[in-house]
């Protein structure tokens, strides 16, 4: 039987390459397209491919297979030649990639390596030479790997911090609603990305397979702003962000930006303006329903008054 989760690859029978976007695949599985052959692509060897950015993803998707085309792309699971799963495919990765490995290294005596796995290009065997490392760290066992990462970050070999210059550079690319300040502020206590060489890696949650939870569908009340206090942050850093709050009327604020992944901790105050769902007799404030979140943040509170 055919599974598939978030950070996952699929490849179709056209030889497409989707990147699996979230956890719920009932009625096929919720991808955006990534890749397609193209014999003058700039991506592979044996086979060339071309690398779509998420606009061109739907105009070609809306072209070619309109019907799959919702708010992601809908893959139907008999039109699924390959899934190229994150942990399955590491031993492979880090055997050609030097920097992979090394980040392995740094985590192995805490984080089995079967917990561990590289999405992105890697994963498609599609990198070039300027190609960031998406590491995967499964569960519970992310938060270790983290606190490791920032150890070796003190170490500065074989992982450093990042340079202002890149800093500056992920907050152009994100564009996130808040100044540059406070996105710093938040970034670096995340404690999540660092450097391997000249390399730029982000270390990604993603669910163990007994963590899945049904997939709920809300509908949109309008915009809201809130504050509240986070009373639990466990799946802070899924995708989407899960935030459990105390608040008189909203149960949840969820975002679907990576910029607002961990981005409070259990216990402090936060700010967040999204648009607020209703889900059967619960209500949830998300962040991220567009491509560029205007009008849409997550801040701490607690954090900026430190």
């Amino acid at each position: 039987m055919l599974r598939t989760r978030l950070r996952d690859f699929i490849i179709t029978k056209d030889d497409w390459i989707f990147a699996v976007a979230d956890y719920c695949h009932k009625d096929g599985i919720r991808s955006i397209l990534r890749y397609v052959p193209d014999q003058y692509g700039a991506r592979g060897v044996e086979k060339k491919y071309r690398k779509m950015d998420f606009d061109d993803s739907f105009i070609f998707m809306k072209a070619t297979r309109p019907e799959w085309v919702k708010d992601v792309h809908i893959v139907p699971w008999d039109s699924v030649k390959d899934i190229l799963a994150p942990n399955e495919k590491l031993p492979l990765i880090a055997k050609r990639n030097e920097k992979v490995k090394a980040i392995v290294r740094s985590l192995e005596k805490l984080v089995p390596v079967d917990r561990m796995g590289v999405t992105g290009s890697l994963l498609a065997g599609l990198e070039i030479e300027s190609s960031d490392i998406d590491f995967i760290v499964y569960g519970n066992s992310w938060f270790t790997a983290r606190d490791i990462i920032k150890r070796e970050k003190e170490k500065k070999n074989p992982i450093t911090e990042i340079s202002d210059d890149m800093w500056i550079d992920i907050y152009k690319k994100r564009k996130p609603d808040i100044p540059f300040d406070e996105f710093l502020a938040h970034e670096i206590r995340k404690g999540n990305r660092g450097m391997v060489g000249d390399t730029y890696f982000d270390l990604l949650y993603v669910r163990d397979w007994e963590d899945l939870a049904p997939c709920l569908r809300g509908k949109d009340i309008g915009v809201m702003t809130i504050e509240a206090t986070v009373t639990n942050a466990d799946f802070s850093f899924d995708s989407p962000a899960i935030y459990k709050i105390d608040h008189p009327e909203v149960d949840y604020v969820l975002s679907y930006t990576h910029t607002y992944a961990g981005q409070a901790l259990v216990g402090e105050r936060i700010e967040a303006q999204g648009m607020l769902e209703i889900v059967g007799n619960m209500k949830r404030l998300v962040v991220g329903t567009k491509r560029e979140p205007k009008g849409e943040w997550i801040r701490s509170l607690t954090l900026l008054e430190s």
